[in-house]
């Protein structure tokens, strides 16, 4: 009963945070008094750090529009060689709506043609995916084989080629 109890709380006080986009932590929003009738004075700096990325989790999933997954985008252990494409295929069917595991510079840029432009900054792709540029995108992509390349934070960039300059996108869709 208390950890639900927590978490309802801690929710409740991440919601003011989301609209100013960036999540500063449980210890930052709660009172000390808050913080010590929560009981969060007695965990660990781990244990906050587990609360606090799963609230950040939830803040973006929310933001996106998608549900907060745990799943790994790793094939299970012991997974034979036609389970694990199996399970990769299914991760890229997920680019860029979970979080990627592990070290962001280990998965490899997805590569799709533009079908389509669906509105100013937003573009389909062959996959079926849509994506939206973070910052004004300085091409005209369509018809075009691009790189979707995974970045640290759990971000992503747009190149038209391998030595293109990046432009910051998500997935919408």
């Amino acid at each position: 009963m208390f950890p639900a109890r927590l978490l309802t709380l801690a929710l409740l006080l991440a919601a003011p945070a989301s609209a100013q986009g960036t999540y500063p932590g449980l210890r930052q929003i709660l009172t000390e008094t808050e913080w010590k009738r929560a009981g969060l004075d007695r965990l660990t700096p781990d244990q906050l750090g587990v609360i606090d990325a799963a609230l950040i989790r939830f803040q973006i999933a929310e933001a996106r529009g998608t549900t907060p997954s745990a799943d790994s985008l790793e094939p299970p252990p012991g997974a034979s060689p036609a389970e694990a494409t199996i399970h990769r295929a299914r991760a890229w069917d997920r680019f860029g709506l979970d979080r990627l595991r592990g070290d962001w510079r280990s998965h490899p840029p997805m590569k799709a043609k533009v079908t389509s432009w669906q509105g100013a900054n937003k573009f389909a792709l062959d996959l079926g995916q849509v994506w939206e540029g973070l910052e004004s995108i300085p091409w005209d992509l369509l018809g075009q084989e691009i790189l979707i390349e995974p970045r640290p934070l759990n971000g992503y960039a747009l190149k038209v080629g391998p030595d293109s300059m990046a432009v910051r996108v998500r997935r919408v869709r």
